[in-house]
């Protein structure tokens, strides 16, 4: 029976992150994922913002690995020449009442130690961003778009740099704890097999639920529940309107940041996503969500040709927060937590945990306590 020091399950930011740290000490990792590729879920079906770490309750986990993650990441953006661009976001008043909103939503990030905000007057707004409708605004230079696909095949090439190995299409079924680690009973490409690990990490995203249910000896109270939450594009054809990222006040709730507008690398615009709890793994996007979106839109964008919106893509995040819920945090369990040593579990990793991957890996690390 083979035997690895760390088996990662799943391939998405956060476990190819995590392979890239843990792969620099340790001469056995292994990731394994269900898809025949990295990155096929949640990770690759998003915005690619990278998040200045506004909006989150202060000392939260993703206040702090989303600060702390920004910085590692346009580093490593830099160093590995992953393509990304600091285009900045704008955070609008569109009613006269968002304005005490905006001023929350300073407060909070100065809170969680974003103190880059600016203040943009209507006439200010008019020279940066003609086709906008805001009273005013708050500018954030630091928030940026990535390639998150480069990103992705940069920390792979990474952990495989130093001989870490990825196998797709293999599920876990099961894993009992050992006197040195983990027995864990992989389906691989149609076939049963077995390893042996001494650190096992749950990072299976929108499935991390159901793999620690299949972890003996796993305290079901301490699994929380996931829900999965589509969010939907819409593209639009045409000149982009806007060089910054536009976005509306978050919605109380804290569901999401709202139908917001985002660049890509090429300079072309995409609107969303929204927020939509589903019963099953459902991509498509439906066509009447197009009112939905056109009326959201023209609050700060009035100029807009509902001919040149179309479906585009959606993605779905794993999230510990319910519909009626308040604020869930990201979820990550050591031993301290379930008791079972050299496991660690991470759920709800949804926004921002593209930007917060580094960080988070710097957790792992610390949590196993590996130097």
């Amino acid at each position: 029976m083979d035997t690895v020091d760390t088996l990662i399950i799943g391939a998405g930011v956060v476990g190819l992150a995590i392979a890239a740290r843990l792969s620099k000490a340790q001469k056995n990792v292994i990731i394994v994922d269900q898809h025949v590729s990295f990155g096929q879920e949640t990770s690759s079906r998003n915005s690619e913002v990278i998040h200045a770490g506004i909006y989150y309750p202060p000392e939260s986990f993703k206040a702090s690995f989303c600060r702390a993650g920004k910085q590692a990441l346009y580093a490593y953006c830099e160093q590995r020449q992953i393509p990304f661009n600091k285009v900045g976001k704008l955070i609008v008043a569109q009613q006269p009442d968002d304005e005490a909103g905006l001023q929350r939503t300073l407060d909070k990030a100065r809170a969680n130690g974003v103190t880059d905000l600016t203040w943009l007057s209507q006439k200010q707004l008019q020279k940066m961003a003609p086709a906008l409708s805001a009273s005013l605004a708050l500018y954030s230079p630091s928030t940026g778009i990535l390639d998150a696909h480069a990103y992705m095949q940069s920390l792979l090439a990474e952990a495989e740099h130093d001989q870490a190995l990825f196998v797709g299409q293999t599920k876990m079924l099961s894993a009992r704890a050992t006197h040195s680690g983990f027995r864990v009973t992989l389906q691989s490409q149609g076939e049963i097999t077995q390893l042996n690990c001494r650190y096992l990490i749950n990072s299976a995203g929108l499935h991390s639920e159901q793999l620690a249910n299949r972890i003996q000896g796993m305290p079901e109270q301490v699994i929380p529940k996931i829900h999965w939450c589509r969010g939907s594009y819409f593209s639009y054809s045409g000149k982009s309107p806007f060089s910054q990222l536009i976005y509306p006040l978050p919605e109380p709730n804290t569901l999401g940041l709202g139908i917001h507008a985002t660049l890509d690398l090429a300079g072309q615009i995409k609107f969303g996503p929204d927020t939509q709890y589903i019963n099953a793994l459902d991509y498509q996007v439906p066509q009447r969500l197009k009112q939905k979106f056109c009326a959201a839109i023209q609050g700060y964008f009035p100029g807009l040709d509902p001919d040149k919106l179309q479906p585009a893509y959606s993605g779905i995040r794993p999230k510990i927060q319910g519909p009626n819920d308040s604020f869930k945090d990201f979820v990550i369990q050591g031993e301290t937590i379930h008791g079972l040593k050299g496991l660690v579990n991470l759920f709800g990793i949804e926004s921002p945990g593209i930007t917060s991957s580094l960080a988070i890996a710097s957790y792992v690390e610390q949590l196993l306590g590996i130097e």
